[in-house]
């Protein structure tokens, strides 16, 4: 609830790049409080446990270290993971609780910041993978400490290519004029900026609108097998999104997602 932050939303025909969207990595800035669990990890929850002697701040920024990597984490209740149907917190709200099964996630970045070293309060700005949860990651730190901690912030400061700067608030956006909207809306290509692009003649252009594939000499020469490319007509517009794909015949790019 306390969460805010970039949030990509797509519109119209974007909606199709979706599964491409969520598979990029996420920046955070969140807040910690040591000496404190709770039952949802973060401030709104019901307090667990206390402990007054904390940790100081040396001993809080190397616990951090050890978080960076490859590392397992267990999602919490109070998540929208689904079990058997119901998400886990529904259960929660129950009073039920469940086994779950750590996941394999990545946290490339920590960089921890002193904010009260008395009060056990510092900020951390995190680099990870999708399916990270901060208030695990929290908990998961304070209990390193043998303190405990919950999440008392959280600001995500970068989503799938997006970052604050690209942000605007619903009020924000409410009050701009048609033509401000249409100026601050990224076109669709925005998602595959960063994924190798081709401009096809008109013939090819039509076959890979209908979906079939395209054998390139220059794709064959330097392309890997599963690489996304941003398909662009003879005009300049981008219409699609191919995938390098090995055939009978050779190295070609499928077409996978139409998008124009």
């Amino acid at each position: 609830p306390m969460a805010e932050g970039v949030l990509p939303v797509l519109i119209g025909r974007a909606a199709k790049a979706a599964e491409y969207l969520a598979a990029e990595d996420k920046g955070y800035t969140a807040e910690i409080q040591l000496g404190i669990t709770t039952d949802t990890e973060d401030t709104s929850g019901n307090i667990l446990t206390k402990c007054d002697t904390l940790p100081d701040k040396t001993s809080f920024f190397e616990a951090c270290t050890h978080f960076v990597g490859d590392i397992k984490q267990i999602p919490p209740m109070y998540s929208a993971l689904k079990v058997n149907g119901k998400k886990l917190c529904d259960l929660a709200r129950e009073g039920i609780e469940i086994e779950r099964e750590a996941r394999s996630i990545h946290i490339s970045e920590i960089i921890p910041e002193e904010v009260d070293e008395k009060a056990g309060i510092y900020r951390m700005h995190v680099k990870c993978s999708k399916g990270t949860y901060i208030r695990t990651l929290c908990a998961d730190i304070g209990a390193a400490l043998g303190v405990g901690g919950i999440m008392s912030a959280l600001t995500r400061t970068e989503c799938s290519g997006f970052t604050l700067s690209d942000a605007h608030t619903l009020s924000e956006f409410e009050a701009m004029s048609e033509s401000e909207r249409e100026a601050v809306i990224f076109p669709t290509e925005h998602i595959f900026k960063s994924v190798r692009k081709i401009r096809l003649p008109a013939f090819f252009a039509r076959l890979a609108r209908s979906g079939l594939e395209i054998y390139l000499k220059k794709i064959g020469d330097c392309a890997e097998v599963g690489e996304l490319i941003a398909l662009y007509d003879e005009s300049g517009a981008f219409f699609a999104v191919g995938e390098v794909r090995e055939f009978e015949d050779g190295i070609a790019v499928k077409p996978i997602r139409q998008l124009s």
